[in-house]
């Protein structure tokens, strides 16, 4: 009897724990969708808290930080982010050794941190568990244009060949060093690229990629045909990627409306900002005044919608011609892209 009651007590314990972790990622998740990262890590951390085998609350606690880790930005905060989301991504490992949520979002915060070996071993893994995905092959392939290309551009200029100089590279011992280090990490970018290609068709950013490994391999060729010979694949594949493009951009009009919206405070998503075009405001105008925007971003961090919520009159053009060229970085919610509602305030 006594022992039939300590199972119940303990079950019952276990019970509580599971619903006290589900409901703080509730909280969490809601926090999340509505631009409030900082509450939803407390939220997700309290839910680990909670249940450290809980492995839905190290995802989404991983993913939170993740979305504050900003590339580019040396700032201690921002490493610490980084860090976050790699310690929680791996707990997640720990629990689940073949999760692929956290095995790519690994291999992403390595590639947007440029370690390179580390995001090639992962995005290896990740094939080895997941072979049809066909980010992963592009991911290597744009590992391997990366660690190449820094070495192609030096070889140029030490041969003192302009960036519109056509090749191939001149015989010597510039041209036989780069040829013998980096034709196997060619080769290999290739062969992934190939890889997604063939899971994905479509895939116009692993031809993108494919065109310019092409074209830079040709500056390792012996003579002037040979040299022309690959130049004349590698625009095979700029037509390629310009007609695809093409085609996606026409279906995509005759699509539904995107799924999933979350919103994002403006302080959050700016810090997301890749790209920034200021706008341009003719100095004989003599206008100053502030401009708000609600704008919409798509999956893939590039601006798709844009209304004002307020703002002078006289400005509000020169504000949308320069958001509209706005791009962020893709936005994820449990390892997937997602659109973001968020705001933009310009002060002239």
């Amino acid at each position: 009897m006594v022992r039939r009651i300590l199972a119940l007590v303990f079950a019952l314990s276990a019970l509580a724990v599971a619903q006290d972790a589900k409901s703080f990622l509730n909280q969490g998740v809601a926090a999340f969708k509505n631009g409030n990262l900082a509450e939803a890590v407390q939220s997700f951390q309290k839910a680990v808290d909670a249940d450290p085998a809980f492995l839905p609350g190290h995802l989404y606690l991983a993913t939170a930080y993740m979305q504050q880790y900003v590339p580019g930005n040396q700032t201690a905060e921002n490493r610490g982010f980084a860090d976050s989301a790699l310690r929680e991504f791996q707990s997640a490992l720990n629990l689940d050794a073949n999760n692929s949520v956290a095995t790519a979002s690994i291999a992403s915060l390595y590639l947007n941190q440029k370690q390179w070996d580390n995001a090639q071993q992962w995005y290896e893994r990740l094939t080895a568990t997941n072979p049809g995905n066909a980010d992963a092959y592009y991911s290597l392939g744009f590992v391997a244009w990366s660690r190449w290309y820094p070495a192609y551009s030096d070889a140029r200029k030490l041969s003192g060949m302009k960036p519109q100089d056509p090749g191939p590279l001149p015989a010597g011992n510039i041209k036989a060093s780069l040829k013998a280090r980096y034709t196997p990490i060619l080769e290999q970018g290739m062969q992934n690229l190939q890889k997604a290609l063939d899971i994905n068709p479509r895939y116009d950013d692993a031809m993108a990629y494919m065109n310019l490994l092409i074209r830079e391999r040709a500056d390792l060729m012996d003579t002037p045909a040979q040299y022309q010979s690959e130049i004349s694949v590698a625009n095979d594949w700029v037509q390629k990627a310009l007609a695809t493009k093409k085609q996606k951009a026409e279906a995509s009009q005759q699509m539904p409306a995107p799924p999933e919206t979350i919103q994002l405070d403006e302080a959050a998503q700016s810090r997301r900002l890749v790209t920034r075009v200021s706008p341009v405001v003719s100095p004989d105008a003599h206008v100053t005044g502030t401009v708000v925007l609600n704008v919409l971003v798509g999956k893939d961090g590039h601006v798709q919608q844009i209304t004002v919520k307020s703002g002078t009159p006289l400005l509000m053009q020169a504000s949308f011609d320069a958001v509209r060229q706005w791009v962020y970085q893709p936005t994820l919610l449990n390892g997937q892209p997602v659109n973001v509602a968020t705001t933009v305030t310009l002060t002239f």
